[in-house]
């Protein structure tokens, strides 16, 4: 599906930021569940998620179905991805309603769609650097900045162009954003849920734990995620190794490689040195 039409751009260049990060499916997973732990911090955000999408009932069928929207996204051929995500606006448009506390809400509301941009981009952004390598500010600038080219075709065209106006942001949410029993349902739903391979599944506790450790410190005491929720030391260095692992394996059958194929790229092109994998 990535590697049609040939010839045919992403939206982002294949040199970009983006190209590079979104290759790692450890960081990927890791970052997209601290993700979702932002969004449900938001009461908005939270009722529409919980109350329109499968995350509740087929947590594992949304998550693939959220990784494919970031995969066509960041490496899909433009005019592919483009529909796609007219799709999905097209979608949220019916998408409306009212939290617990009276709020009303509406999936397109240009805030909202911000808060969940910024939130997957900084998911992406922390988990690369808590586990695979520093990331320095030009080069997170330069990621954000990236970004909101398909930030405004779904919608959010005030998110964050730079660390600085990722930071400001937080601090703009900073007292929207309340606990709720519906962040642990979650990650009570995501620990039990076939999210991996079944021989990689003792595996998934640390990946959630990663997640919650990429929170902002003053967010997950709100939230109530104490310390039993943080990685130990040994499994900190595991999900490293893993997530380093999977940053130099090349699998020729994943999306970075078969863009790269779609644009006459070599294979290994986002990759640098790799380990090969059909």
């Amino acid at each position: 599906m990535l590697a049609e039409p040939r010839g045919e751009p992403a939206i982002l260049a294949p040199d970009s930021v983006a190209w590079r990060l979104f290759k790692n499916p450890v960081t990927l997973l890791v970052g997209g569940i601290g993700a979702v732990i932002l969004e449900l911090a938001e009461p908005r955000v939270r009722t529409g998620v919980w109350t329109h999408t499968s995350f509740r009932a087929r947590p594992v069928e949304r998550l693939q179905r959220t990784g494919l929207a970031a995969m066509m996204t960041v490496y899909g051929a433009r005019s592919r991805a483009e529909a796609m995500i007219a799709s999905v606006v097209r979608r949220h448009e019916r998408i409306a309603g009212t939290t617990p506390a009276g709020q009303t809400y509406r999936a397109n509301d240009p805030v909202l769609l911000q808060w969940v941009h910024a939130t997957a981009c900084f998911g992406i952004v922390e988990a690369t650097h808590a586990h695979v390598r520093s990331l320095q500010r030009d080069e997170r600038d330069r990621f954000y900045a990236e970004s909101r080219t398909a930030a405004e075709l779904y919608g959010a065209s005030a998110s964050p162009g730079s660390q600085a106006e990722m930071d400001a942001l937080f601090l703009a949410m900073r007292e929207q954003l309340e606990p709720s029993g519906i962040v642990f349902e979650f990650l009570r739903t995501l620990r039990h849920a076939p999210v991996l391979p079944a021989p990689l599944r003792p595996l998934q506790g640390l990946f959630i734990r990663a997640a919650v450790e990429i929170v902002p410190p003053w967010l997950r005491e709100r939230l109530g995620l104490e310390d039993r929720w943080r990685l130990y030391p040994w499994q900190r260095r595991v999900v490293t190794a893993l997530a380093r692992g999977a940053d130099r394996l090349l699998v020729r059958s994943g999306p970075a490689v078969q863009a790269c194929r779609r644009l006459g790229l070599p294979d290994d092109y986002v990759y640098g040195t790799a380990h090969v994998r059909d």
